[in-house]
């Protein structure tokens, strides 16, 4: 089974919640997306509201959502930066999938259907940052991102265990 996508579904309050529970259900399986579990639906909310706040009618930022078994499997925000000098590429903001539906390729399928619609805008570049220590740079290198920065011990998950904070990016000139 493959992923169905959706750019831009109305953000309704079915579909934040449905959001905000993959959100929660993939922080808690160990996912890189702003937390580390335990949290609760509750942590996410405030996180959540502020990233819904940039899409919608009349905002920079786009949604893309990925639907199997006719739920929410997958998610990312295309983010503009809201600077002229950048409006050639995006930040790929809260990549993630929920764990029901991990290892079947549908990761993959979300990273190709966001290249395809980046493509489609004619954009330069997809740019996203990643928590290191957890093989993520494998994935997204299977996807054709490469690294291009790291600030050792950015992110402290823990007292003790500070992970790197890194930065890929898919050129769409080639």
């Amino acid at each position: 089974m493959t992923l169905t996508f959706a750019l831009d579904p109305d953000l309704t309050p079915e579909l934040r919640a449905e959001i905000v529970t993959l959100w929660t259900d993939a922080s808690n399986a160990g996912g890189s997306v702003g937390f580390v579990p335990p949290v609760t639906e509750d942590d996410v909310w405030a996180t959540a509201e502020k990233q819904f706040g940039g899409v919608g009618p009349g905002q920079a930022d786009r949604l893309l959502v990925g639907y199997a078994d006719g739920r929410v499997a997958g998610v990312l925000f295309f983010e503009d930066m809201r600077f002229s000098l950048m409006d050639h590429w995006r930040l790929l903001k809260r990549v993630m999938l929920h764990p029901d539906f991990q290892g079947r390729g549908h990761g993959a399928e979300l990273m190709a259907e966001a290249e395809r619609i980046a493509r489609g805008w004619g954009l330069d570049g997809l740019r996203l940052t990643l928590r290191g220590g957890q093989g993520l740079e494998r994935f997204y290198g299977r996807s054709g991102y490469v690294e291009v920065g790291r600030v050792p011990g950015a992110i402290r998950v823990a007292p003790g265990d500070d992970r790197d904070d890194v930065t890929m990016w898919l050129d769409l000139r080639q």
